[in-house]
């Protein structure tokens, strides 16, 4: 489908072409055809998403009075939609709400201004919710984080919203009991008990009847993630990492999408608390979460066209380092760079000579790109001794 809609107050219509099947042509007539959907608004879904509108407006001073606070509502599509008595109560007990959790409090005035926690949870792009949640889980580790591994890092990393509903307990089981020291003290720290684990693989039921509960199963849940994201941080593929949990492949993907953005909220969260030192060990580790490789692969995969799978064939194969990289003729990576490629595709004979020429041409610009980081480098340095 291509196109664009008409611009308001510029036109009148606007154009869409669109490309279909003849099997689909029934499909796309109806849809053609078929009523609007209603516009909502996107406040009306629960009160949290009004909890962080409001956050968010108080945060960067828009309004800070209730009378101000009302009027921005009145020139929502919420109010303009719902029953004005329903969406003043929403407003009321949010307000009521962010004021228990710390995230606003009245001023000299008497006037609404955001806290520092409330500016960090409107830094860190989180729900009010999942941001006193957060909260929690850090005020926690300040006290006693596991520095002589990564197990802690990759939990603090890993998204607090609900990526997945139930846990393979067996597998969990299994996983807990391979834990090396380090691993187990983060799983005691965070108050997670093997016992529980094992009661739960034999059959037994989680209790989510009370807040208290239910924050515990959350932290079980997000354990569980942190397992698969320390295996996708360690150059395991994703449909290995999904049968190995027992988890839908889409939901490994979906977190290997969202945990660098989780990781970059939880730095601009420390960052906006004042926990400077917390931040910086949170910034070292986020280059191997974006590469989704260990250690040694972190300079290669700042190469373009080269990722964790492929950087690793890279590194086996001799090429360590950029330099190496910058130093090589195109034609001498070659095989390498056919020897990286996820599956043996099968080409006819006439083709593979084109084949040979994209990969060769992929090839170029690997060596341009790492000959471009290289030079950086080496200026990076003369700069530094003078």
């Amino acid at each position: 489908m291509r196109g664009r809609a008409g611009r308001k107050g510029k036109d009148e219509i606007g154009e869409t072409y669109l490309c279909c099947r003849k099997s689909d042509l029934a499909d796309v007539v109806e849809l053609m055809h078929a009523d609007l959907p209603r516009i909502s608004s996107g406040l009306t879904t629960d009160k949290h998403r009004i909890q962080r509108a409001l956050l968010e407006v108080v945060s960067i001073r828009l309004v800070n009075s209730r009378e101000s606070i009302s009027d921005y509502i009145r020139k929502t599509l919420l109010s303009l939609s719902g029953e004005s008595n329903k969406v003043q109560e929403h407003v009321d007990s949010s307000l009521q709400d962010l004021l228990q959790m710390g995230f606003i409090q009245y001023d000299d005035s008497e006037c609404f201004v955001a806290t520092q926690l409330g500016k960090a949870v409107v830094a860190s792009s989180l729900e009010p919710e999942d941001g006193a949640f957060v909260y929690r889980e850090l005020q926690r580790a300040l006290q006693a984080f596991v520095m002589d591994g990564e197990m802690h890092i990759l939990y603090t990393f890993t998204p607090v919203q609900e990526l997945i509903t139930s846990i393979n307990w067996q597998i969990f089981r299994s996983e807990i009991e391979a834990l090396d020291d380090s691993a187990f003290r983060v799983l005691m720290f965070l108050g997670l008990k093997p016992t529980v684990v094992n009661r739960m693989a034999q059959g037994g039921n989680l209790k989510e009847s009370n807040p208290s509960e239910k924050e515990t199963a959350r932290v079980y849940r997000r354990f569980y993630l942190a397992l698969q994201l320390r295996d996708l941080c360690n150059e395991m593929p994703v449909h290995m990492v999904a049968r190995k949990y027992d988890v839908p492949r889409g939901t490994v993907q979906t977190l290997e999408q969202t945990c660098q953005g989780f990781a970059a909220g939880m730095i601009k969260f420390c960052e906006q608390m004042g926990w400077g030192a917390m931040a910086a060990i949170l910034d070292h580790f986020s280059d191997r979460l974006r590469a989704g490789a260990k250690a040694d692969l972190l300079a290669l995969t700042k190469v373009t066209f080269i990722k964790s799978r492929t950087a690793r064939v890279f590194y086996d194969n001799g090429f360590k380092t950029v330099a190496s990289l910058a130093n090589a003729d195109p034609n001498e990576i070659l095989p390498i760079l056919m020897q990286a490629q996820p599956t043996k595709l099968r080409v006819k004979s006439r083709d593979e000579q084109k084949y040979e020429e994209k990969l060769l041409a992929k090839a170029q610009v690997i060596t341009d790109s790492a000959n471009r980081l290289w030079q950086a480098e080496m200026q990076q340095d003369l700069d530094e001794e003078y």
